[in-house]
């Protein structure tokens, strides 16, 4: 029983969260509602993924946001000023990824905690961000294709929902079924045996870094396009939420280890107690205070993962 509440405990608490809110909060059962909580978790989902990947191979990533910004405003100005909207998309997935080699390259070779580095890499990003827009919005009537990436519906279904569901099987796949994810999270568990072993650990946390970094990108072109604007802190509010649904998630399924579907089912939590907040009423400044407890709470579970991945000690 011990180990069954450890391994499933949180998501229960979630589901019994997410009951609460059916029976109190007025029409948070409806399926108009519950589409859009997944809606608003599809960005928070992915984001956390890509920084799942980072935390499985040792290493945190705190400029996935920043990026995300950089990048959706790259694909924004473009669309904005006429380009094809494909030269856009691949703009946006290009400086999402290149920030996120650029995170490896100062971690594996340049020797920088990845805390620091990632900061150092966020306030670049903001700063170019910034530059690009010169602090104004790209706004404006898109075009169609484009915004249908973000806005679309398959058989009722918001496309976001279904971009978050492939992320997730891909992520799934690559950790639990290839050989790569095998060496990522050995990278992870145990850098000195995995190296011993044979493994590339930098190639592998270059990988991580990159793929956080590329999920950045992804985000960045889906809010955009669903959006259909881009603004140089538009993924902003989304670093603590995502780092929230991480930490969460290592509480669940696999506790004390980063994990695919523990982030995912973390973000549907914390999409669920926003939503559930606001429909009872609540200050808007409590969802602010339940993530700070979420966080607390997630950290003093998984406190020795992070602080390996933060200093590398």
């Amino acid at each position: 029983m011990r180990g069954f509440i450890g391994t499933y405990g949180t998501a229960l608490a979630g589901l019994a969260v997410f009951l609460f809110f059916v029976v109190a909060a007025p029409n948070f059962a409806n399926p108009v509602n519950l589409l859009n909580i997944l809606k608003q978790v599809s960005f928070l989902a992915i984001l956390g993924i890509g920084f799942t990947f980072a935390l499985t191979t040792g290493e945190l990533d705190l400029s996935f946001a920043n990026l995300a910004s950089l990048a959706a405003v790259a694909t924004g100005g473009l669309i904005h000023n006429g380009y094809p909207p494909a030269l856009a998309i691949a703009a946006g997935l290009a400086l999402g990824s290149a920030g996120g080699v650029l995170n490896g390259v100062l971690v594996t070779r340049v020797k920088v905690p990845s805390l620091i580095a990632t900061l150092a890499t966020a306030s670049i990003a903001n700063g170019c961000a910034f530059f690009l827009t010169a602090g104004v919005a790209f706004v404006g009537r898109w075009d169609p294709g484009f915004v249908a990436l973000g806005r679309a519906h398959v058989l009722g279904v918001p496309v976001l929902v279904l971009w978050m569901a492939a992320v997730v099987l891909i992520a799934l796949f690559v950790l639990k079924n290839t050989r790569v994810g095998f060496h990522m999270i050995c990278t992870g568990e145990a850098e000195e045996p995995a190296r011993l072993a044979g493994i590339r650990v930098r190639s592998m946390k270059v990988l991580g870094l990159t793929l956080s970094g590329a999920l950045a990108g992804v985000t960045a072109v889906l809010l955009t396009a669903n959006l259909s604007s881009a603004a140089p802190t538009m993924a902003g509010d989304y670093l603590l939420t995502a780092i929230a649904a991480v930490l969460l998630g290592m509480t669940m399924f696999e506790p004390g280890r980063p994990n695919v579907l523990g982030t995912l089912v973390g973000g549907v939590v914390i999409g669920v107690l926003s939503n559930g907040l606001i429909l009872l009423g609540a200050d808007y400044y409590v969802q602010d205070i339940v993530l700070g407890l979420i966080i607390i709470g997630s950290v003093a579970l998984s406190a020795s993962t992070l602080k390996k991945a933060a200093f590398g000690v």
